[in-house]
């Protein structure tokens, strides 16, 4: 393809969207373009940090699978051999016992009248499958799951993880990001009492040795030429007929090209003379805030943890949707002086679902002991807690549309909105999605080369384009 001038390229935010198109840019051998990260290192939402007393935390539940050579390939440069690899053992935590993941597929665990009641749900639902499309994300469970397995699991835990009523929510981006039953195989597992548990794409999944998801970015950024990377410069107002950025600082910067990884719903708010039904636009935009508690003990963890990756709460008396065995990754999260062992939690906050953020941790700890999750004899020596105001991008029954009107306009002024809160699109917003939103636009802007993950999640997730070469 013939090559093409963007101009001078500035990329807002050193996340792994904004790393992916730095890192691409540079390996196409184009050198006008600078990287503004707000904070003092790179990571965006993927950084890591360690605490007071040596443990290490994430700033959420993070694991490392891809869909993507090209990602594959760049994280083993990053990381070398300071890879450990996992099999996924995901479990629910209902009715006092432990029920692997996906829920559907192990409903033997349940007590007899629950699995018989989910059962019935599912047969149910498979006789009346056919019919309109679903409504809404509320509509679909109960047409693909049925009652059962709604009022059970789908329900409350939905809910829990998005802090929205669920007829607020489309479902165009469900795809590979929920297990459907299949039921001859739930049968199957019924009449066999057999855990079934290889369901998912991140059944098996690596985690960096040292230093939490954040050494992966840190080391990707270290693979961009010097200077390039500008920590400490956040921009607060963007100009587009001027083509310039403002920083925090007073500084003003030009451009061609923006590529930003802004929540899209901040980035229209910085910038000057869109139209209202784009300021429109943003403002139907969706999200939920996440708390991060990370909890650090003393001790052993107890035998049913031993061997964990997370772990899914969706009962009201349990505050977060999901704690992460996060010791469990790494011997390295945990101080050396042992032995230790380390829980993270996450919480959804929303407009509908208010938090006392200065109280969660107490809250939070009282749960994890009726939840079994810290041992008696455990002590609790650290807590650490860190509030995200964009968790989740909600895909609302309004965002399609949303993005319709935001996304060509921003690009009529050359300015490009990927990433996970930059493109708002959840079922490609795992960091391997996200890097190649970067890559793929780089490509664009330098070769016309047509993007995929972000207009076309579907076929991003399908596989199709696991092996697709990006040529230098």
């Amino acid at each position: 393809m013939s090559r093409q001038d963007p101009g001078r390229v500035l990329i807002v935010g050193a996340g792994p969207t904004g790393l992916g198109a730095a890192l691409r840019l540079q390996e196409l051998g184009f050198d006008d373009f600078l990287v503004l990260e707000a904070g003092d290192t790179a990571g965006g939402l993927a950084q890591s940090v360690v605490d007071e007393r040596g443990f290490t935390w994430d700033l959420g539940g993070h694991v490392q699978f891809s869909h993507y050579t090209y990602y594959d390939d760049v994280l083993d440069r990053a990381l070398g051999d300071e890879w450990l690899w996992h099999e996924r053992e995901s479990w629910i935590w209902l009715d006092g016992r432990f029920v692997p993941y996906p829920f559907q597929n192990n409903i033997h665990r349940l007590a007899p009248a629950d699995r018989d009641r989910a059962l019935l749900g599912l047969e149910r639902a498979a006789a009346h499958a056919a019919g309109a499309p679903a409504a809404h994300f509320a509509d679909w469970i109960q047409r693909t799951f049925g009652d059962g397995l709604a009022e059970l699991f789908l329900v409350p835990y939905n809910r829990k993880v998005w802090g929205v009523p669920l007829d607020r929510m489309g479902v165009s981006w469900i795809g590979e990001r929920v297990a459907v039953p299949d039921l001859p195989r739930i049968r199957r597992n019924i009449r066999e009492d057999r855990d079934d548990v290889s369901w998912g794409p991140n059944n098996r999944f690596r985690f960096p040795r040292r230093g939490g998801t954040g050494a992966i970015w840190r080391a990707v950024a270290a693979h961009l030429d010097a200077g390039r990377l500008r920590p400490g410069r956040r921009v607060v107002a963007v100009d587009p007929a001027a083509r310039t950025v403002r920083l925090a600082d007073g500084c003003t910067l030009g451009w061609d090209t923006l590529v930003s990884t802004l929540p899209i719903d901040r980035l229209v708010a910085a910038t000057a003379g869109l139209s209202p039904g784009a300021r429109r636009a943003a403002a139907s935009l969706l999200h939920s805030a996440v708390h991060v508690l990370g909890v650090g003990l003393r001790g052993a963890p107890p035998a049913p943890l031993a061997r964990k990756c997370w772990m899914y709460f969706p009962e009201s008396s349990s505050p977060y949707y999901r704690v992460t065995v996060f010791s469990n990754y790494s011997p390295h999260h945990v101080p050396d002086d042992g032995p230790y062992y380390s829980l993270m939690a996450e919480v959804c906050e929303s407009p509908w679902k208010p938090v006392d953020g200065e109280g969660l941790p107490r809250v939070a700890l009282a749960a994890m002991r009726r939840d079994r999750l810290i041992a008696p004899g455990a002590e609790v020596v650290s807590v650490w807690h860190r509030r995200l105001e964009h968790g989740y991008p909600t895909p609302s029954l309004a965002r399609d549309e949303a993005l319709a009107v935001l996304i060509p306009e921003l690009e009529a002024r050359r300015i490009f909105s990927r990433g996970r809160f930059g493109g708002w699109k959840y079922e490609v917003s795992n960091q391997d999605h996200s890097f190649m939103q970067g890559v793929e636009l780089a490509s664009r802007l330098l070769t016309g080369e047509e993007e995929i993950t972000f207009p076309s999640p579907a076929a991003a997730n399908s596989g199709r384009f696991l092996a697709r070469a990006v040529e230098a």
